[in-house]
């Protein structure tokens, strides 16, 4: 049924109707409102049977997920920002004991200074967890992907999280088609675990393994994510036959025929780069979009396979890797390897800095000119930053780095005031 829905809600309501058994709650924002409207649901009987966990921190929201999952249940979590760093060392144990155990990750901006909004540098951060990534453009994709993760991720005995961008996604209001809990009933089948522990068949979990088996555990991960490449986009098809709706899947092109000019990027800023590649294409500009959904596992063969024809690849990112550059960019370069292809990295939106047409056209005009250079941060402010780098070398006691550019930027706006 389709509602005019806050994008958290709605994501509530889809993990609802996949029946989840354990329900592990910490409030972080910007994913608050989900278990909020979860532990609703739960509250008032809709959802049920569930148990309803309020735990003390993030590391304990993933340790209690662990333990359901490994009971048996169907476990499910959210977090965000510092509380994804926080259960760090639990999002690896989850992986290595091969659970298959849902969170969705409102994306935020990871401290210091304090942040929080948008970037991705959170879930970029767990990159190498083992843990399957799949990233929503849309509040209507994020409802659907935990669908389809719950079913991927049982049917691979891995767990899987579910991005959508803090605030921009989470807290906007959107019209969503909620899956009714008939249909979801007859896409997503009763959990069966692959592993369980039973009182009355008592086996170790997470024992202690060395130097002659370790190697094989972390490979028989690498498997599964291997696996996965084949199974999202067949769940993405199965979603599509029985719902009606594309949502999920790998990548998704747009209007990259005949493009000499591709934008590789994940996430809600898809939406705004697919309306200024319309006006550049209505220009007569030759560019298109290619958004990645799942980013773990890397899709190598479909991203080569999208952007072979091209001669020039813009990646644009809103994480990076400070002292090298994209994170994102680091991948597309491998699935490109031996094309000789133009490309260029741009980092947009750390914490929650808008992304808007305007610099987006300014951007694309460049690179298709060939003036982009590899590396670029789009609207930076490199008049504070070289007063800052100016400050530092003229005094050792400058001051700590965000209150001095805080500083000048208020004394920028009293000068135009």
């Amino acid at each position: 049924m389709r509602q005019q829905i806050e994008g958290s809600r709605a994501v509530a309501e889809a993990v609802a109707a996949c029946r989840p058994e354990v329900i592990c709650a910490y409030p972080i924002s910007p994913q608050t409102h989900i278990v909020e409207g979860l532990g609703e649901l739960v509250k008032n009987g809709r959802l049920a049977p569930c148990e309803f966990i309020n735990v003390e921190s993030e590391f304990a929201a993933m340790s209690v997920a662990i333990g359901a999952s490994a009971a048996g249940a169907r476990a499910y979590t959210a977090t965000a920002s510092q509380g994804l760093l926080f259960m760090a060392e639990a999002v690896y144990n989850a992986s290595g004991l091969g659970l298959p155990i849902v969170m969705t990750v409102a994306n935020r901006a990871i401290g210091a200074p304090i942040n929080i909004w948008n970037d991705h540098s959170d879930s970029m951060s767990q990159r190498d967890s083992g843990w399957l990534q799949l990233f929503a453009e849309s509040n209507q994709e994020a409802a659907d992907l935990h669908v389809q993760a719950f079913k991927l991720a049982e049917e691979l005995s891995m767990p899987v999280m579910v991005c959508m961008d803090g605030f921009i996604l989470t807290h906007a209001y959107e019209g969503v088609d909620l899956p009714a809990q008939a249909e979801v009933d007859a896409f997503l089948p009763p959990y069966e675990p692959r592993q369980v522990l039973d009182p009355a068949d008592p086996v170790s979990i997470g024992a202690m393994v060395g130097p002659e088996a370790f190697m094989e555990v972390r490979y028989i991960a690498h498997a599964k994510q291997t696996m996965a490449l084949e199974r999202i986009p067949q769940i993405a098809a199965e979603f599509e036959a029985r719902f009606g709706r594309a949502s999920g899947g790998l990548v998704r092109a747009y209007r990259c025929e005949g493009a000499e000019t591709i934008v590789v990027a994940l996430g809600s800023v898809l939406g705004t780069l697919k309306d200024t590649v319309d006006e550049l294409r209505a220009a007569g500009a030759r560019i298109g979009v290619l958004g990645i959904q799942s980013f773990r596992p890397f899709p190598l063969g479909a991203v080569r396979e999208a952007l072979q024809g091209a001669q020039r690849v813009v990646v644009l990112e809103k994480s990076f890797s400070v002292g090298l550059g994209g994170v994102v960019s680091t991948d597309v370069r491998l699935a490109l390897s031996g094309l000789q292809l133009h490309g260029c990295t741009v980092i947009a939106g750390l914490g929650g800095r808008a992304i808007t047409k305007a610099s987006l056209a300014r951007m694309l005009t460049e690179a298709m000119a060939d003036r982009l250079p590899p590396l670029s941060f789009l609207d930076l402010d490199h008049g504070i930053v070289e007063r800052h780098l100016a400050r530092e070398a003229a005094q050792r006691r400058s001051g700590p780095v965000a209150e001095s550019l805080l500083r000048d930027l208020g004394s920028v706006a009293s000068k135009v005031r």
